[in-house]
């Protein structure tokens, strides 16, 4: 491989994991709450709110019904309105913080449901306020399932970011297709697979020992 397929990788590279690291950080910054809403305002939970639930729900379910290809061409007047443009690998962030961030929510909220009920009606039989039990009870005992559920968008937002490289995202998903698939460069195909790879993987790996490390069990 050529020196300026090298640094053609390389630049590739680190376009996604901005997109990736900016895309979730957003979308936990943003699901992690909507998650503990959802939860919270279920029926029989400390702060039941049918009026808040339902309708939620029902957004965070229709977000997560659209294929990311489908939802990264119908929100362009969105992205423009947000990035500027709707090319490149900001203008990349939008649909794939949009479609993070719902599945996100969805995996934070089954993650704090395995937090026994027993935790929360003791802390509720000593006066605890329900801001009180999400800091102090839902987040600390769901968090290692928590960084479990971040860790699996993470990956999934690489695959994301892929698809978006394909109608002009950039990254690594660009260069497989401009330089591998079009040129017909299976030598170009193959190192950015195996790059992908080697990224999932680590972040697998980190994952998992933050999870660890975090669990008091």
């Amino acid at each position: 491989m050529s020196p300026e397929l090298i640094n053609l990788l390389w630049q590739s590279l680190l376009e996604t994991l901005y997109m990736v690291v900016v895309s979730s950080t957003l979308a936990a910054l943003f699901g992690i709450p909507l998650g503990v809403l959802l939860l919270v305002t279920d029926k029989g939970h400390i702060l039941e709110n049918a009026v808040i639930n339902k309708p939620l729900g029902i957004v965070v379910n229709m977000l997560r019904s659209i294929p990311f290809i489908i939802l990264m061409v119908a929100i362009i007047p969105l992205t423009r309105i947000i990035a500027g443009t709707s090319i490149g690998t900001t203008a990349a962030c939008v649909p794939l913080t949009i479609a993070a961030a719902p599945f996100t929510a969805r995996l934070v909220e089954t993650a704090l449901k395995e937090v026994p009920a027993g935790l929360i009606e003791a802390a509720q039989a000593m006066g605890a306020s329900p801001l009180e039990i999400i800091r102090k009870v839902l987040l600390p005992e769901a968090m290692p399932a928590i960084i479990d559920s971040i860790t699996n968008v993470i990956v999934n937002l690489i695959s994301y970011s892929a698809m978006a490289g394909a109608i002009g995202g950039g990254g690594l998903g660009d260069l497989a297709i401009r330089y591998g698939y079009q040129r017909f460069r299976l030598d170009v195909m193959l190192m950015t697979i195996a790059v992908l790879i080697v990224v999932v993987q680590c972040i697998q790996s980190a994952g998992n020992f933050l999870s660890r490390r975090v669990n008091k069990r």
